[in-house]
């Protein structure tokens, strides 16, 4: 009878180990996903500046 609580025990670590390992597996991902939004929208920014003063260069 011991022997069948030590290992719901144990599985019951395990469990909680795993959720650890994938919660820090989803922040990673989560900031990866911020950064790369990040990202795009400074080129997405960058894009619309450059198409609203494009006439302040234009050759006349």
């Amino acid at each position: 009878m011991d022997r069948c609580r030590f290992e719901r025990s144990s599985s019951t670590q395990g469990e909680k180990r795993e959720s650890k390992e994938e919660g820090s597996g989803l922040k990673k991902r989560c900031v990866e996903m911020a950064k790369e939004q990040r990202s795009r929208f400074y080129i997405f920014r960058r894009c619309i500046t450059m198409l609203l003063c494009w006439h302040k260069y234009e050759n006349h």
